[in-house]
């Protein structure tokens, strides 16, 4: 991703690296959930053109800076870091 755009419907029918980061199987519909996500943190953004927003995003600056923080790969998180961050992910607003 850090070199081309990519959608959601791509990343469900390929066989990129972080498919193995999923526990269950990607969808088309909860790829883009998880985009979501990331565009509000700020890490990706979608991709633009003639026109209009597309269905590809890219990594922002932001997230390429992060990126290359990383040594090899993404470290892994675990069960309660997964839980806790599905729990405010997914909290109603009040």
């Amino acid at each position: 991703m850090g070199e081309t755009a990519l959608s959601s419907g791509s990343l469900a029918r390929g066989s990129h690296d972080w498919r193995r980061l999923c526990f269950l199987p990607v969808t088309p519909e909860r790829a883009e959930a998880h985009f979501g996500w990331l565009i509000r943190l700020g890490v990706l953004r979608r991709e633009v053109d003639g026109q209009g927003l597309t269905e590809r995003v890219r990594l922002t600056p932001m997230g390429r800076r992060l990126l290359e923080q990383m040594p090899d790969e993404i470290p892994r998180a675990g069960l309660r870091e997964r839980m806790l961050e599905n729990i405010r992910r997914h909290r109603p607003r009040l």
